[in-house]
């Protein structure tokens, strides 16, 4: 019977970085190459999506290094709306040029608050336009809680809405946000399943705005502990057990690091009083910049 159970890598996507403070320095050559590594290990694992942002030089390397015939549907996003609806229309199509693809899976507006604007329903006609000449297949944004995704979801119609949820905040679940916004048939991606590195981070180590929630991170990562349970393998456990989810985002920087989330996403579900993990006030940690943990995945 277990055997007919999908794999849990079916719902992993991928957000490859290639950020100085997450990839060693190294020659373009070897860059290269280290894509290529990672993104044939993803495939071989089967890994089917692969989320890009229109930063640094990560759709340059993507599009030298995608293996052949690449398995990958790919999800793009906006720049700001502030750069203008023209910019945004050009980059998004770039985006497609710098990584050697006639046509992207998925345009995600990078702010919902960019929908919620004066220009919202123009910059939302300019990405149909781009869907409805075949550039992309699906539209959507990705939100945050204080967006009220749900609202931006019944006026839009997108076809994918992307959130942050974790274990730390649980907030997307408890008050209904991904199943409702399932219910609107939308295709609900997670992103942040890692609380942007906090979950690795010890109390020395928080922001000066954090600095309060030390004390319940060390009870969520003592809990884990006593479970033996890795924080990695909890927080995909958490994330790719929900069932309105459809995506399960993960950021690695290496095929090393693509290796150990395999892993973690493989190991059986651990059985856990999942709400009693949660940080009481999770929006904290939504504001402000959290520094990156070299091995936060």
């Amino acid at each position: 019977m277990s055997s007919s159970r999908p794999s849990p890598v079916a719902k992993l996507a991928l957000a490859v970085v290639t950020e100085p403070e997450r990839a060693l320095p190294a020659p373009v050559g070897a860059r290269e190459e280290a894509m290529r590594t990672l993104l044939q290990t993803a495939a071989d694992s089967g890994v089917s999506i692969v989320a890009t942002r229109p930063t640094g030089d990560a759709e340059r390397l993507l599009g030298q290094a995608w293996p052949f015939p690449s398995p990958f549907a790919v999800t793009v996003r906006t720049v700001a709306l502030s750069e203008g609806l023209d910019r945004v229309e050009a980059r998004a199509r770039r985006s497609l040029e710098r990584m050697g693809l006639p046509r992207g899976d998925t345009l995600l507006v990078s702010g919902a608050t960019d929908l919620a604007g004066a220009e919202g329903r123009a910059l939302w006609d300019r990405m149909m336009a781009l869907k409805d000449r075949g550039l992309y297949r699906r539209i959507g944004f990705l939100a945050t809680m204080e967006d009220g995704p749900t609202l931006l979801a019944r006026r839009y119609q997108p076809d994918v809405v992307q959130i942050a949820c974790n274990i730390l905040d649980q907030r997307p679940v408890t008050e209904g946000v991904l199943s409702d916004l399932a219910g609107l048939g939308v295709d609900v991606h997670v992103a942040s399943v890692f609380a942007r590195g906090l979950l690795f981070a010890s109390r020395e180590t928080l922001p000066a705005h954090l600095a309060d929630q030390g004390v319940a991170l060390s009870r969520t990562r003592r809990r884990l502990a006593e479970a033996r349970i890795d924080p990695m393998q909890a927080a995909l456990a958490f994330c790719l057990g929900l069932p309105p989810v459809a995506a399960v985002v993960a950021s690695v920087a290496s095929a090393a690091e693509l290796r150990a989330v395999l892993a973690a996403a493989h190991a059986p579900r651990p059985d856990l009083d999942w709400e009693a993990l949660a940080l009481s006030e999770p929006a904290a940690f939504t504001t402000g910049s959290l520094s990156r943990i070299s091995n936060a995945a």
